[in-house]
């Protein structure tokens, strides 16, 4: 049963965010270049946007080696989409920034989302600030401190968080809670992080690591690091620790264990995603979350998903 101070809560959140979608109807058009096509999740990325009804860029940066363009097929029978990809080099600086134009002179605001690869993380952000672009980020790795000062000094407006999935965000806020309220809650007990991830995500999940920081807090002592945790790219290892086989090429199965120095008390927290629909979703709530906070010449520029959280403008 909900509170009478938590009722009140939910109604002014949901107050809110009927204001936020009313004022939503009467802002500019909303164009994305989902950066990261022709990959999994950049084309489910693509494809929540077009079930949202935000446009899809007609290019996309992409790594070496990709297809020349991307075809995305929308609901309802609407035409395809066919978005040109452009990998590394001057030409693909040169296109984003015509394309771009191009679009802002049609009155669209242009926001890119980066869903590409820990290697490119830095340079592309580099491009976004250089080109004044708008930019959602749930690419991890990368030196996150570089990336951090470089948007801050530039000036634009970003939202960078290392997970998308809100129910999982909520649970990292209610862990972050935990640590500043009850640090040493845990005292004496060892902890245990195994994520779990398709073989082609190159690093160590970046809602791991965060993790990481909270439940140190929490049990004290000693201090675990992100080379401690688990990190399963092996079918056969990922079957084993229960990944449905079907999921394989696209799941996210995290679990921290914390256990008594006797063993006699174990808690489990754990977390487990099949498939990219759900981070798709909270990509897109990301990006019609930054659009308002552009259109209301937000004085603070850099976001998270925390801030999505808080402002409900989800859907």
């Amino acid at each position: 049963r909900t509170s009478p101070s938590g009722s009140q809560a939910l109604a002014r959140r949901r107050l809110l965010a009927g204001a936020r979608r009313e004022r939503a109807s009467a802002m500019a058009p909303v164009e994305c270049v989902v950066n990261g096509l022709p990959g999994n999740m950049g084309r489910e990325i693509a494809e929540a946007c077009l079930r949202r009804g935000v446009a899809v860029a007609g290019v996309a940066l992409t790594g070496a080696g990709m297809p020349e363009a991307a075809e995305l097929q929308p609901q309802g029978g609407a035409a395809p989409v066919t978005v040109r990809l452009l990998p590394p080099g001057d030409g693909a600086k040169a296109a984003l920034k015509d394309a771009v134009e191009a679009s802002r002179a049609a009155g669209k605001v242009v926001i890119a989302i980066d869903f590409t690869h820990p290697s490119a993380v830095n340079a592309n952000a580099e491009l976004y600030c250089e080109l004044g672009i708008p930019f959602v980020m749930g690419t991890t790795g990368g030196d996150r401190d570089k990336l951090m000062q470089v948007v801050n000094d530039s000036g634009i407006y970003a939202l960078i968080a290392p997970n998308m999935c809100k129910q999982i965000v909520a649970f990292q806020a209610m862990m972050e809670f935990m640590s500043e309220q009850y640090p040493g809650a845990f005292g004496g007990y060892s902890l245990q992080i195994t994520e779990s991830h398709q073989s082609s995500k190159a690093d160590t999940s970046g809602t791991a690591k965060k993790m990481v920081e909270y439940l140190n807090v929490l049990k004290g002592g000693s201090p675990i690091t992100e080379e401690d945790i688990v990190k399963l790219r092996e079918s056969d290892k990922q079957l084993a620790f229960g990944v449905p086989e079907g999921s394989l090429d696209g799941h996210a199965w995290h679990t921290y264990t914390l256990t008594s120095s006797d063993g006699s008390v174990i808690f489990e927290f754990k977390h487990n995603v099949c498939g990219r629909r759900t981070y798709a979703e909270g990509v897109v709530d990301a990006v019609s979350f930054l659009a308002a906070k552009i259109e209301e010449a937000s004085e603070q520029k850099v976001f998270n998903m925390i801030d999505v959280l808080r402002a409900g403008q989800m859907q």
